[in-house]
């Protein structure tokens, strides 16, 4: 019913229950997970819950926290995992200027390898920006031909527009069910529908009722809850229409 484009199931907080707690997602609604690479180990464990479980596949990619961690080899790896039949995009890759965990001039020459890898690969880019707007959007113009996403968006439509004006696509978390999304919400209202993508971020940002706790796949539904009474739509309506939308940007048949 529901596609969660993006989860952090490699996460050291699913130690305990990982394998109990997507063995039991079909029967709880789910029936895609994109398991989102953020380094080259969580990418390779990424690939291997994807071998695992016959609804996950995978993302590749190095998260602008770990740029400073890549060589000049990292690419060449990427792009051997790249290979996998159920390595779908890209990501999360991108800028972040709010913790500068690695230099500027760094996340921004790994960011255009990854790119780069992309456009020569055909394959889409979940892209992570904090705080470096400008900066995200000059670079990505930088590869045109490129179909990519601003996950965990909370941008305002101004912003949105320049993005979906290129013809991608936004994906929404948790923080819509937030008091404070006003912006999110906006942009919900007015964006076309088929660029909607819904994610949980686990174990990040779990939505209202459940803000602060260990977020999973569970929780899609309050997101789309929140979709449903934006757009004026039925709750199975918009887990039908966020499903298209993320397998023909994943490209899942």
């Amino acid at each position: 019913m529901f596609f969660d484009t993006h989860a952090h199931y490699c996460d050291k907080r699913f130690n305990e229950d990982r394998d109990e707690l997507l063995g039991a997602m079909p029967d709880n609604g789910i029936s895609l997970i994109l398991n989102a690479g953020s380094s080259l180990k969580s990418s390779k464990s990424s690939l291997e819950l994807a071998d695992k479980f016959s609804f996950i596949y995978a993302s590749v990619g190095v998260h602008p926290h770990d740029a400073k961690s890549m060589s000049d080899d990292t690419v060449l790896e990427l792009e051997a995992m790249l290979s996998h039949p159920k390595a779908v995009a890209v990501g999360e890759i991108g800028l972040d200027y709010h913790y500068d965990f690695s230099p500027r001039d760094v996340q921004r020459a790994r960011f255009r390898e990854q790119l780069e890898l992309a456009r020569r690969l055909n394959l889409p880019v979940i892209i992570h920006e904090r705080e470096s707007l400008q900066d995200t959007l000059e670079l990505v113009r930088e590869y045109g031909g490129l179909v990519g996403v601003f996950h965990c968006f909370s941008g305002s439509w101004e912003t949105a527009k320049i993005i979906l004006d290129m013809g991608w696509y936004l994906s929404f978390t948790g923080v819509i069910t937030f008091k404070n999304a006003r912006r999110a919400l906006e942009v919900l209202d007015k964006m076309p529908a088929d660029r909607i993508l819904l994610e949980t971020d686990c174990p990040y940002l779990a939505p209202e009722p459940h803000r602060g706790r260990r977020n999973s796949s569970l929780y899609l539904q309050h997101i789309a809850e929140k979709v449903s009474e934006v757009r004026g739509l039925a709750v199975e309506e918009v887990a039908a229409l966020t499903m298209e939308n993320g397998k023909r940007f994943f490209g899942i048949l």
